[in-house]
């Protein structure tokens, strides 16, 4: 692969249950990213964001890994990977310190965070995000930025999301395989809200529901701040199968029939119109009625929003969500589906991909690639974050060194 030093890469990495995404972005001297290069393939070794078998994983990352590193015409070397499953967990927390020179100095800040991360955490988990949600100097609340500000006193609350320590080390050992380096594993719920809410969205409060082929991923912002995390196990192979099943249909059909025919709201659907299903053994193809299989899918997506609903119920943040609920991931892309979720959460749904692509944009602006998007988002963030403290960072051959300079204005 040619290697050309004077791009600045990023690399994303979302290894699902139904597709492996491989997306490289690059960092413009703007800051803006423009996506580059995209490989995708079938996921085969996952399941409900847990490796069931490793080597499959391998296999189908490298093939979305060579489709990448050929269309952006570089050799990937790191990336961001996402990680799901039921075994994500969160809660938040506060810290307290007093302020030394009676100024906030970025070292109180990074001493308040510390102490309110500073929990007991069980040796079976770890921590992936410590997520400031805001601060308080004496008797002044609610906080954004307190740099620079006067008092004795500072409090930070923040959100705290932790996964299970075996599922991350499976996941990055996939990676590894195939001779990359994880420069840090990220929620993909989180991931996914970077891509898809706006900053009014996120003030006002907002539910980011990103429906996946094995997970639904759920994200709560008010104020601006992440409130609350979750997993539910149950999104769109349900559905499939369902339609494998009451159809008789191999499940690579059933996958095919509810993308290009299925609709969430049966009301909407003809019962006149028919479909042709393939049948398993060889035998001929039948006609079925389109009617019928909405009537098949339906009560799977209001199974699937109850369960979401009852999560944002139990979070206690459900009358804090102002602006509603926004729907991503490759299982939100139905016809119907947002009425079926207006109908169940009483309030404004609507399905979005990822916003301001730019680059690939007919190859990236479904709701399935959300999250590869939003890796790419977290990446670039994290290297402004950093203050570029640490030696260069890159995510592919093509070095980052000269990102320090560009985010200052120094070209």
């Amino acid at each position: 692969m040619t290697k050309n030093q004077d791009r600045n890469l990023i690399v994303g990495l979302d290894i699902g249950t139904a597709k492996v995404a491989v997306i490289i972005g690059e960092v413009l001297p703007d800051g803006e990213i423009t996506v580059v290069g995209l490989g995708n393939h079938p996921s085969r070794g996952m399941d409900k964001g847990g490796v069931n078998d490793l080597d499959s994983i391998v296999r189908s990352l490298q093939r979305a890994l060579d489709q990448a590193e050929l269309m952006a015409d570089c050799q990937v070397t790191s990336v961001y990977l996402s990680i799901s499953g039921k075994h994500i967990a969160c809660q938040n927390e506060n810290g307290m310190v007093s302020i030394d020179d009676d100024e906030v100095t970025q070292e109180d800040v990074d001493n308040v965070i510390h102490t309110a991360r500073s929990v007991k955490i069980p040796t079976e988990r770890r921590i992936l995000h410590v997520l400031p949600q805001e601060y308080a100097i004496d008797v002044q609340e609610g906080i954004k930025s307190p740099m620079g500000m006067s008092g004795m006193r500072m409090e930070a609350k923040v959100h705290i999301v932790t996964c299970a320590n075996d599922m991350a080390k499976n996941i990055t050992k996939s990676v590894e395989r195939c001779g990359l380096k994880v420069d840090d594993l990220v929620f993909s719920g989180i991931a996914s809200a970077d891509a898809t809410l706006t900053n009014d969205e996120k003030d006002l409060g907002a539910c980011l529901v990103d429906i996946g082929g094995g997970t639904t991923d759920i994200a709560i912002y008010t104020n601006g701040a992440l409130r609350h995390c979750a997993v539910i196990p149950v999104a769109g192979n349900q559905v499939t199968n369902d339609i494998a099943k009451i159809f008789r249909t191999p499940l690579s059909h059933a996958e095919q029939i509810k993308v290009q025919f299925a609709n969430a709201r049966s009301a909407a659907v003809s019962r006149e119109e028919n479909i042709e299903v393939p049948s398993v053994g060889g035998r001929p193809s039948r006609s079925m009625s389109r009617h019928t299989l909405a009537e098949v899918v339906e009560p799977r997506y209001q199974e699937m929003f109850e369960l979401i609903l009852q999560e944002l119920r139990d979070s206690g943040y459900e009358e804090q969500i102002a602006a509603g609920i926004v729907l991503t991931g490759g299982t939100a892309s139905i016809e119907g589906v947002v009425d079926v979720a207006e109908a169940t959460f009483g309030m404004p749904v609507r399905v979005s991909g990822p916003l301001e692509v730019k680059g690939l944009y007919d190859y990236v602006s479904e709701p399935l690639y959300s999250t590869g998007i939003g890796l790419l988002h977290y990446g670039a963030r994290r290297i402004m974050d950093s203050e570029f403290e640490r030696p260069e960072r890159q995510g592919v051959t093509d070095a980052l060194s000269r990102i320090k300079s560009w985010f200052k204005g120094e070209f």
